[in-house]
């Protein structure tokens, strides 16, 4: 049952488990069979052949689970509902925040969903399927769906607010380029995370809002509950968002700091060194006529007066409190 592939087709027996079933028995299916759930590769030339020539559901759902991009969105097709969602990206050698999308048509009778890739949470609901304690309507399906979905998200977003906390003690005591990188990288997987949050929070509230016969006023305060922690979610992005700015405009802050106190000491450095140099360069110019060429002791009387030059120089500086 733990297929995962275009012949993933499974008749939900109403109980929490499923029955698997095979691709030419889906031209026998009737309502009557039970809650029928088919997950397929949406780029498999059996699942646009069968969608497309005997799937007999509305071609605007059609092109939809075919569509290779798409964003969070809900639509209602009468009674049925079609839905993209994203969720975390949490296969191997991966980056969370390249999400992997999930398109569905859902109505009281069937569910098909498309994929490209594999969704750990659809992997979840097979497992549960698998041992009896899976859902047992579509509606139960989609708020289960969403519920992983949502709750793979909450765990990512925990690990990253610890990430910021770490990056703001870390701040405190140092501003290598390595920090301000992670810092970077952070903030842009947040900003990559929040683009298909924000509108899979808009998705699961036009869910929850819109009348759908099979969809209990129990079921849609749930759905209005996983609503809730989606628009959480995105104020806690905007909140990372705003820490990670906040320690690289003081590591900024400190960086300055520090170039303006080691400019401030070339300053003095050069303010000391400047009156000297002009009288070492006087005196060293190579004509007639230089005082004290003749007396032995005329080298020890001009570095006396430079000593004396830069002592005058510092009295003034403290003075000043320049120094």
């Amino acid at each position: 049952m733990l297929d995962n592939t275009f012949s993933h087709a499974l008749l939900l027996d109403e109980q929490g488990g499923a029955r698997k079933i095979g691709f030419e028995e889906l031209e026998n299916y009737n309502s009557s069979m039970g809650l029928l759930w088919i997950h397929f590769d949406y780029s498999h030339p059996k699942s646009i052949d069968w969608l497309r020539n005997k799937s007999g559901i509305d071609e605007i759902a059609i092109d939809s689970l075919l569509s290779n991009t798409t964003r969070p969105r809900t639509t209602i097709l009468n009674d049925s509902v079609l839905l993209a969602l994203r969720g975390i990206n949490l296969n191997p050698d991966s980056d969370p925040e390249d999400m992997i999308s999930i398109r569905l048509y859902v109505k009281k009778n069937i569910i098909i969903s498309s994929k490209k890739r594999d969704l750990l949470s659809v992997r979840d609901i097979l497992q549960n399927l698998d041992e009896g304690v899976g859902p047992k309507t579509s509606s139960e399906f989609l708020i289960e769906l969403v519920t992983k979905l949502t709750g793979r998200m909450e765990d990512y977003i925990i690990d990253m607010e610890e990430k910021v906390s770490e990056l703001e003690e870390l701040s405190l005591e140092t501003n290598n380029s390595e920090l301000r990188s992670s810092i970077s990288e952070i903030k842009r997987e947040s900003i990559s995370f929040k683009r298909y949050l924000s509108p899979q929070k808009e998705a699961v509230y036009k869910l929850h809002e819109q009348k759908i016969s099979w969809v209990s006023e129990y079921e849609k305060i749930r759905l209005r509950e996983i609503n809730h922690k989606l628009i959480k979610y995105v104020e806690d992005l905007d909140s990372i968002k705003d820490k990670l700015s906040l320690i690289q405009e003081e590591i900024s802050l400190k960086l300055d700091e520090q170039l303006n106190n080691r400019m401030y000491v070339l300053s003095l450095i050069s303010a000391i060194f400047l009156p000297l140099g002009f009288l070492t360069g006087l005196l060293g110019i190579n004509v007639g006529g230089i005082p004290g060429s003749e007396n032995p002791f005329s080298f020890s009387i001009f570095v006396i007066m430079l000593i004396l030059v830069v002592s005058l120089q510092l009295y003034v500086f403290k003075k000043k409190k320049w120094l």
